[in-house]
């Protein structure tokens, strides 16, 4: 598939979109925010606010899909989450939608690490127990506008087995493969499809005061089944703190497993593609990999 990415984003640019559209913001000093991510554009407007501008084709059809649901999502989930404002439109050779959030304050958890992790475990817990309550009937089920997250597993089974051959020189292709079949042969989600944040990892949370403070990006949302956000167990937490999670969170066996098979999935995968390219990526990549293969030989499942 071929994919179109926008022209040079810039501050000019964006000035200039938000004095043609939004001209009560035109004053606002505005400020690029540093990101690892790889689908938008951040700056921060004002003290209150930030405009998030796609940078790729794949991401467009994140902004209506956050417009439609966060505003009413946001009252009932139990950590800070963003909510449109406004939403932009193409202008100036820019081609695409594009939208402005209020601010949350917070630092990202890649910048300043969350360093209580039993209380980030129960806070975890306690958003995925309310956004998975959140009424899932005319959700969007899993497809290319959340790269197939809560999707079956078996469907992502190439693109891992690609992955672990790309990295056989820095993790055991064997040990890689053992673990990730485990996840696999776990029994499939028979329940209703919930909703999904589906890109549960440091580079997508807000720390304040060493605690988690906030839930952003939201760019991956659908429903599906519910283990995909159980990731979070090994792409944020570690051994001591996942048992205060599961517990929270009532997670089966079988979710449980195939939980940590989502785990190893973004972490094989992403490292794959962003080892020479995204340091910040790599880095969560890599050590979600470790922690599932930590896992995995722990408990020889």
């Amino acid at each position: 598939m071929n994919h179109s990415q926008a022209p040079q984003i810039d501050e000019a640019l964006v000035k200039r979109l938000i004095a043609g559209q939004f001209p009560q913001w035109a004053d606002l000093p505005l400020v690029a925010v540093q990101s690892g991510g790889t689908d938008n554009v951040i700056f921060r407007l004002g003290e209150h606010m930030s405009v998030r501008i796609p940078r790729v084709d794949w991401a467009i059809g994140q902004v209506e899909k956050e417009h439609k649901w966060l505003p009413s999502m946001a009252p009932v989930l139990p950590l800070p989450i963003p909510t449109p404002i406004a939403m932009g439109m193409p202008a100036l050779g820019y081609p695409w939608r594009w939208s402005v959030y209020r601010w949350l304050e917070g630092d990202n958890a890649v910048n300043e690490p969350i360093g209580d992790l039993p209380h980030a475990a129960h806070s975890m817990a306690s958003f995925l127990r309310a956004l998975q309550q959140f009424p899932s009937t005319e959700g969007p089920a899993p497809g290319p506008h959340n790269s197939g997250r809560g999707e079956p597993l078996i469907l992502r089974d190439a693109a891992v087995r690609k992955a672990i051959e790309a990295l056989h020189d820095v993790f055991d292709r064997t040990e890689a493969a053992e673990a990730w079949e485990a996840s696999l042969h776990a029994p499939k989600w028979e329940g209703e499809p919930v909703w999904l944040h589906g890109d549960l990892h440091p580079g997508n949370l807000l720390v304040q005061n060493s605690r988690l403070s906030a839930v952003i990006d939201f760019g991956l949302l659908g429903v599906g089944d519910p283990a995909c956000d159980c990731m979070c167990a090994w792409t944020v937490l570690n051994a001591q703190s996942r048992p205060a999670f599961r517990e929270g969170l009532a997670v089966d066996d079988a979710t449980w497993l195939r939980g940590r098979g989502w785990a190893l999935s973004f972490g094989l995968t992403a490292l794959a593609y962003y080892r020479h390219t995204n340091p910040v990526l790599s880095a969560i990549s890599r050590r979600t990999i470790e922690e599932v293969l930590s896992d995995h030989r722990e408990n020889h499942i």
